[in-house]
Formats: structure tokens, C-alpha cells, sequence
């Protein structure tokens, strides 16, 4: 159960951050959300019903993750929940993508989770309890077409989850993964500006309340991995065993960007 956890949210100005941070409130747990836009994470606050805490953060910068969970430990005395919310994407061929694309993707999406992991593990472990749970992507066991430095960066957080689960499990933490395919959010406003990934997998974008329910269903049951839509697991397991047969079969849709 949920109910009076405490749990720490990345990304929760907007999206699936802060859809997942109202169903938490809604479940009887405290959610601790963070952002750079406080301005926005304020107007959203007034729409939480249930205890919850605003703080601002950036994931890129290791001073201001301190801060942030030093204030939430110093409020509420523990974090039972950690959940790595926060990521962008740029669809980009990479012949065409600059250097620094792939260095801000990775700074925030993958880097941010390190850097939010650190602050917040010496807390769980001290409690001998927690519960990590890290936003990663299909992208992340699948690759497409002008997405070499997105999925790379969410094949660094399945590596990171994976191997940090086994380390942590004797310490009775435990660590999840949510891969999530196309979500209908702001995401797509800078991840595709031309509209023309939306408009080709609108059939397959599942819709973010769905998404964020699953996040919390995560929580409660503790579950250690889990891909969506359901029917993703699938595909997952069928591309791990014939990759190229895969690619011959739906290697056109995973490329319609």
C-alpha cells in the first residue's frame, strides 16, 4: 500500500509527473514534487487534493538535487518512494544531430537519475527500506530511426536499473523500471516539432492517465519491470530472439518519424 509514503517525484511540473504526483495525493501518499518551473509547479499544486510538497530542482545540477531532497528529508524524516520522472527526447537523425544533443539528453535523462539516486540512497538505506523507481522507454530495448541519442540514453537508465536492482535487493530496496511506448503529452512538442511521429503511431499513443496509473500500480505491488502497453512485451521478447526478422516485420513503423 501507499498510503502515507512519501515519495519524491523528478519531472512533476507537468505530464506524467504530475498526473502520477494527483493519483499519489488521491491514494493517501505525500507526494514531494519537483521541477526548474516553479511558477508552474505552484498552479499546479492548487489542483492537488491531498498533503503534497513543491520544490524546485534542476536533475542536472548535482548542488540543487541536494538541496532538494535535504529539505524533503528535513520535513518528513524519510523518502519511501524515489521516482526518476524527468527526460526529454530529440528526434533527430544523427548525421544531422549536434554533439550536444546527445550530451543534454544524456545529462538529464540518465545523469539526472544518478544524480537523484545518490541524494536519495543513503536515506533509504539508513531506513533499511525504499522503493526506486525509474521512467525508462521502449526506446530503450528497441531502437529506431532518429533516435540514436534518446535511446541511448534510456538504454543507460535499463542498464543502470537492472544492475543497481541486484546490488540493492539484499539491502531490502527495491528498484523498478516503467518502459513506456508513445505517451500523448508535451514530450512531443520538442522531441517532434513537425508533428509527423504523432501523426503516424496516433493509433498506438497511449493516453498519459493510463500511464500514470500504471506508475503507481508499480508502487504498490512492488513489480520490478514493467512494459507498456502490455501487448510490448511481447514485441519486446519476439525482437530479442529474431532481431531481424523483427526489423523486416515492423521495422517500418518503429522508423515512422
Amino acid at each position: 500500500m501507499i498510503n502515507g509514503k512519501i515519495v519524491f517525484i523528478t519531472g512533476a511540473s507537468s505530464g506524467i509527473g504530475a498526473l502520477t504526483a494527483a493519483l499519489l495525493a488521491e491514494r493517501g501518499a505525500i507526494p514531494v514534487l519537483t521541477g526548474r518551473n516553479y511558477a508552474k509547479l505552484e498552479r499546479l499544486s492548487a489542483t492537488i487534493k491531498g498533503t503534497h510538497s513543491i520544490l524546485r530542482m534542476d536533475v542536472t545540477d548535482q548542488a540543487d538535487v541536494q538541496q532538494a531532497v535535504d529539505e524533503a528529508i528535513r520535513k518528513y524524516g524519510r523518502i519511501d518512494i524515489l521516482l526518476n520522472n524527468a527526460g526529454f527526447g530529440k528526434f533527430e537523425y544523427f548525421i544531422d544531430a549536434p554533439v550536444e544533443s546527445f550530451m543534454d539528453m544524456m545529462d538529464t535523462n540518465y545523469m539526472g537519475i544518478v544524480r537523484c539516486t545518490k541524494a536519495v540512497l543513503p536515506h533509504m538505506l539508513k531506513q533499511g527500506s525504499g522503493h526506486i523507481v525509474n521512467v525508462a522507454s521502449m526506446a530503450g530495448k528497441i531502437g529506431s530511426s532518429k533516435s540514436t541519442g534518446y535511446s541511448a540514453t534510456k538504454h543507460a537508465v535499463l542498464g543502470f536499473t537492472n544492475s543497481l536492482r541486484m546490488e540493492l535487493k539484499p539491502q531490502g530496496i527495491r528498484v523498478s523500471s516503467v518502459n513506456p511506448g508513445p505517451i500523448d503529452t508535451e514530450f512531443f512538442a520538442m522531441a517532434d516539432p513537425t508533428g509527423s511521429y504523432v501523426k503516424n503511431v496516433g493509433w498506438f499513443m497511449m493516453k498519459p492517465a493510463y500511464v500514470a496509473k500504471m506508475i503507481v500500480r508499480v508502487m504498490e505491488r512492488r513489480k520490478e519491470e514493467l512494459d507498456l502497453p502490455r501487448a510490448a512485451s511481447v514485441g519486446i521478447w519476439f525482437y530479442g530472439l529474431f532481431p531481424r526478422l523483427a526489423d523486416r516485420l515492423v521495422g517500418g513503423i518503429f522508423n515512422r518519424k
